[in-house]
């Protein structure tokens, strides 16, 4: 019996409402008898019969399906079969809402149940032929219940779990009966687990969730199902796009008599099931439908559904083509028929308000509707000028009228309109090619959207003038308009967008608040007068020269590319220009802007990028924080006297000449590249990084009028400036606070200024100065100058091997040192004594290789701090040799790279983590004891793969080894040379091994 009876109920799902309702009528078992038995068995607790028996009349309901067993058992087929969401089979949970959910009313705690245990009900369910016990337990008789067996109820729910599960459970008993002495309701028992919900904390959380998710949590246990069943949240029933049969509809209908909403758009046979709902729920208020045809009988039972206030139509054919349509209702108050096919139609409803025959083609509409106050009969084609006008006077307080894309459209209606509605505040008459507006008054309009009237000109602009009451306004697209001139006090927003003859814009509005103006490529002028607008775009109006605002609220202006403004500009928006509260201008890429200048108390932010015939520059604006001047190639005066600026970049202006700055909160200033610079006046008490790199004209006096002003200055970068001499650097002592100095490429040939005044630096850079003599560092070696200096750049200098041999001696503080491109620099060897590097020098070294000068100055010489040593291409360097001895403890970078004659290298840094001996191709000796190296680069090394593989075998931790292009080493090696060094991860190699 459990395979037919499973068997059967696939049947049902399949094969429609048929299979089922014989299900509903036969009982589980296949005979009406053992149900009758069943429902008198459970008849016997009055005090839990189910809402719905309440709610509907039993006699009534008899006679039209049966039984109830068949109502309530069968409802979770029909959800089912309708596959209402995701999942059909979840919403068919909610169909048997039970009686006995055995429920512990005492302490409103809920009993769920395992899955396990629905899956014991239904095999025990289908193993029985006629069951006469319930599950409850109760053993009273009644004869003629109407109340449906448990194990009925369970076993849809089992089924529409196991189908949504994909699982086939079974008994443990193998599918037998129980023996009715009550031990299978003691197992149940024990699986059951609570929940601390109460009912109305339930239906509260519940009552946050959509139906499908409601079908979810009908499946998780029966107080979950029964809570989601109920009534309040069924008000609405939605069978947009599903396949209901009108049967499975008439289910639903009378399961929740009281639903309020119902939606059937694009439901089979829509027409059934509109009368079916209009008959059976007499509390609806909301019908939704279409797709389908809707005949006569549709439209005269409407009047019988008191309840009814909105119906939308949508893509559906009214009535045979031939009639008229009757609308005839005493209570509805929204009428939707869009995109309808209809002949003529006759709407009679004394208390519909609001009424769209939108893009239906009815040729005629009759309306008695003596309050509506909303008609939207937009593209009906073939509705007359006479029609609109008869459908539109006839409702004398109609306060919204949208006519767009009806062309037939004339002034003479929009006058007799005019004159019939005294009340009209909204019209959108877009797209009609016909109106001009002339001679047509509308005083109490609000909104007017006239999108793409080819009839609109300036001559229209007297008609809307009188619209006194006027808050918004559209004339885009309008092709013919060549000039706006209003004065409207209550007039909000005003849009012009794409009017290609559009010349010349006159606005008097004082609550103005928005205004679109765009692709008007004819502008030449505009002149707004507001107390409301914030915000004012006129991005590429090519042609705009003159803009004249009066908006004390104004605070941001964007007039990018308007390429054909002028000076003028400037006045507008500078104090006494009608913007008195202008925070952000924007004015980029606007050529024709030469002489500018800003004199404002309140603008904050200013973009000039890419005005590129700009000269000069003048502002006064205290509060100034922000300017952008990108792509100002020809700028040559500059004043910023005074601004709030924090930091400027006039790097990008190669042609300024004359520099004058006020910025007391000013803290960075870069004039890189100003090439021409010759006059500059920099007050900015707050500077502390100063960058006038290529300033070839910056002269002293300039630069000590700068440091007597900005004596804060932490950071002075001087590069390739060869105008600055000792005067110049004499006056660094303004600046206690300077650490960093740059003065590459200069013509200096005396250090000591700079020894005497900086005594706080820490970096110095002298690249590329070839002027300095041999004994421009004795007072770094010998004085004791600038002790607190830890790097020094003389890379691509002159300064001779005796000299810097002194510096590295003496100077054991630096931690960076870097003799980039030093010709004057030969061997590097830190011999450990006088006798050592005697004996070295009559073998391997040079008579200019440095050494320390004995035994007792290295025991009393502090460590060196030196921790980054770059030598790059030092093409004399041949030999560098650093022992234990000379206490490099701190080295961890070590840079040799393209010093092609440099043939030996012998190191032994506890700390050096990184070598670069790139482009050596001489080397052929390595020598590491470096323990904590981690890269070493040996690109393009003429050394052979026995010397690498003996260096790296004292490096414990190297990881990366590069060996491209290195002739001499060969793709065999490379296990070798991973089994010598295990620690490394990554080898670099040109050859495959």
């Amino acid at each position: 019996m459990a395979d037919g009876s499973e068997r059967r109920m696939g049947n049902a799902e399949s094969d429609g409402l048929q299979l089922g309702f014989s299900r509903w009528r036969d009982g589980p078992g296949g005979r009406s008898d053992g149900l009758e038995t069943d429902i008198a068995a459970r008849e016997h607790d009055e005090g839990e019969r189910s809402g719905w028996e309440q709610t509907i009349g039993r006699s009534s309901y008899f006679e039209r399906y049966g039984s109830v067993a068949g109502h309530r058992e069968g409802l979770p087929e029909v959800l089912a079969e309708i596959g209402c969401g995701s999942d059909g089979e979840e919403m068919a949970c909610l169909g048997s809402k039970r009686v006995d959910c055995d429920w512990d009313f005492t302490h409103k705690r809920a009993k769920v149940l395992f899955h396990s245990e629905a899956c014991h009900y239904a095999v025990m369910a289908s193993g029985a032929d006629a069951s006469t016990s319930a599950v409850d337990g109760h053993n009273s008789i009644s004869q003629g219940s109407s109340v449906p067996s448990e194990n009925e109820m369970v076993l849809n729910l089992s089924s529409v779990s196991n189908d949504v599960g994909g699982r086939n459970p079974t008994d443990a008993n193998g599918g037998e009966d129980d023996d009715g002495d009550g031990s299978n309701i003691s197992k149940i028992e024990d699986l059951e687990v609570r929940m601390d919900l109460t009912d109305d904390l339930l239906h509260m959380v519940f009552s946050f969730l959509v139906q499908i998710d409601l079908c979810r949590a009908a499946r998780v246990c029966r107080q979950w199902r029964a809570a989601s069943a109920h009534e309040d949240f069924w008000r609405c029933l939605n069978f947009e796009n599903r396949n209901i049969s009108s049967f499975q509809f008439a289910e639903m209908c009378h399961r929740y008599p009281n639903a309020t909403e119902v939606n059937i758009l694009g439901a089979p046979a829509v027409d059934v099931l509109a009368t079916e709902a209009l008959s059976s729920l007499r509390n609806i208020e909301t019908l939704i439908l279409g797709k389908g045809q809707l005949g006569d009988a549709f439209f005269h039972s409407l009047a019988d559904c008191r309840a009814l206030n909105f119906l939308s139509i949508s893509d559906a054919s009214l009535g045979s083509g031939v009639q008229e349509i009757p609308m005839n209702h005493d209570r509805l108050r929204h009428l939707h028929i869009i995109r309808c096919r209809v002949l003529r139609i006759s709407v009679r409803c004394p208390e519909l308000e609001t009424l769209s025959l939108k893009r239906s083609n009815m040729t005629h509409a009759i309306l008695n509707c003596p309050l509506l106050h909303v008609l939207d009969i937009a593209a009906c084609h073939k509705l007359s000028d006479n029609g609109i006008r008869s459908a539109a006077t006839s409702c004398p307080l109609l306060a919204s009228l949208d006519v767009s894309n009806c062309s037939c459209v004339s002034d003479e209606t929009l006058r007799e309109i005019a004159l019939s509605c005294l009340y009209l505040r909204v019209l959108d008459a877009s797209y009609c090619p016909n109106i001009s507006l002339e001679s047509v008054r509308l005083p109490m309009l609000t909104d007017l959207k006239l999108h793409t009237c080819e009839g609109i000109t300036s001559a229209s602009m007297a008609a809307i003038s009188h619209c006194s009451m006027l808050e918004e306004l559209v004339l885009d697209c309008c092709g013919l308009l060549t000039s706006v001139s209003l004065d409207l006090p209550r007039l909000q927003n005003i849009s012009l967008v794409h009017c290609r003859k559009f010349v010349d814009l006159n606005l008097r509005s004082p609550m103005l608040s928005s205004i679109t103006i765009s692709n008007c490529p004819a502008l030449h002028r505009i002149n707004i007068t507001s107390n409301s607008l914030r915000k004012l775009v006129l991005q590429k109006q090519e042609s705009l020269v003159t803009v004249l605002l009066q908006c004390i609220s104004l605070e941001e202006v964007d007039l990018t590319e308007c390429e054909s403004l002028t000076n003028s500009i400037c006045e507008v928006f500078s104090d006494g220009g009608g913007c008195p509260m202008l925070r952000s201008l924007v004015l980029d890429n606007c050529d024709s802007l030469m002489m500018v200048g800003f004199h404002s108390t309140s603008l904050v932010s200013l973009s000039l990028v890419g005005c590129r015939a700009m000269t000069s520059l003048e502002l006064a604006c205290p509060n100034l924080e922000q300017v952008h001047l990108d792509g100002c190639d020809h700028l040559e005066r500059a004043s910023f006297c005074p601004v709030g600026l924090r930091s400027l970049n006039l790097g990008i202006c190669p042609k300024l000449s004359s520099l004058q700055i006020v910025a007391p909160q000013m803290s960075c200033l870069e004039l890189k590249g100003c090439g021409v610079l010759s006059q500059a006046s920099i007050i900015c008490p707050c500077l502390t990084s100063l960058d006038a790199s290529f300033c070839s004209q910056l002269t002293d006096d300039c630069l000590a009028a700068t440091t007597a002003s900005c004596p804060y200055i932490e950071s002075l970068i001087l590069m390739s400036c060869p105008s600055i001499g000792p005067d110049g650097l004499s006056s660094l002592r303004r600046l206690p606070n300077l650490t960093y100095l740059d003065l590459s490429y200069t013509f200096l040939m005396n250090l000591q200024p700079v020894f005497e005044s900086c005594l706080q630096l820490k970096v110095l850079k002298l690249q590329a100065c070839k002027y300095l003599s041999n004994s421009s560092l004795d007072s770094l070696y010998k004085e004791g100058a600038l002790p607190a200096l830890c790097e020094l750049d003389l890379s691509y200098g002159t300064i001779c091997q005796s000299a810097i041999e002194e510096l590295l001696t003496c100077c054991t503080h630096l931690t960076h040192v870097s003799l980039n491109g030093c010709i004057n620099m030969h061997d590097l060897n830190w011999c450990s004594s006088r006798a050592t590097f005697s004996e070295s020098s009559s073998d391997n070294i040079s008579p200019g290789c440095m050494s320390l000068p004995n035994d007792h100055d290295l025991i009393e010489h502090p460590d060196r701090l030196l921790q980054n040593l770059n030598c790059v291409g030092c093409q004399n360097i041949k030999k560098v040799v650093i022992p234990p001895m000379a206490r490099c403890f701190h080295l961890s970078s070590l840079n040799l790279s393209l010093s092609a004659n440099l043939k030996e290298v012998d190191l032994a840094c506890f700390n050096l983590s990184f070598l670069n001996l790139s482009n050596c191709c001489s080397l052929e000796i390595l020598k590491l004891d470096c323990p904590r190296l981690t890269s070493l680069s040996l690109q393009s090394c003429n050394i052979a793969e026995e010397e690498v593989e003996a260096a790296i075998s004292h490096c414990s931790m190297l990881e990366t080894l590069d060996i491209r292009l290195c002739p001499k080493v060969y793709g065999a090696g490379m296990g070798r040379l991973r089994t010598v060094c295990p620690s490394l991860k990554r080898i670099f190699s040109s050859l495959s091994a």
